[in-house]
């Protein structure tokens, strides 16, 4: 993981989305996910071309996969958070649980365990911070 960069938040045109939104955690969250930020990205004032947008709904989709599928129990909820600026696009998805992930080893035996290596190539920089209630996993990627 490399160096941190704090942006700030890029506000919401008027009748727009809010720039987070909270999901149940159930198997349709990343679907929900993924329609939310492309929605947020869209109103966006520095359009981004369609292969950057899919890597970035690829990251979204990621993340709360896994803070579904590792970070919650049911009834919970998870947050995202978009945040942009003209150079880069952050996504914060905040769940619950203080577990931190990790990468796992690449294995071809198993069907899961790839997420965070997805991320990991497409993001500019990934990490996770703890937050009172759990933790945020948040990743940049350079517009």
């Amino acid at each position: 993981m490399t160096e941190r960069l704090e942006l700030a938040p890029h506000c919401a045109p008027p009748g727009g989305p809010p720039t987070q939104a909270t999901f149940s955690s159930d198997p349709q969250a990343p679907a929900k996910a993924r329609a939310y930020v492309r929605d947020v990205l869209a109103r966006d004032e520095t359009p981004l071309d369609d292969e950057r947008l899919d890597e970035i709904l690829l990251v979204v989709s990621e993340l709360v996969t896994n803070a579904y599928r590792y970070g919650t129990e049911p009834d919970d909820s998870l947050l995202v958070a978009v945040l942009t600026t003209p150079d880069r696009v952050r996504v914060e998805v905040h769940d619950p649980r203080r577990q931190r992930p990790r990468l796992r080893n690449e294995s071809g035996e198993r069907s899961r365990g790839r997420g965070l290596h997805i991320v990991d190539a497409i993001a500019a920089r990934w990490d996770v911070d703890d937050r009172p209630f759990g933790k945020a996993v948040w990743a940049e990627v350079d517009r």
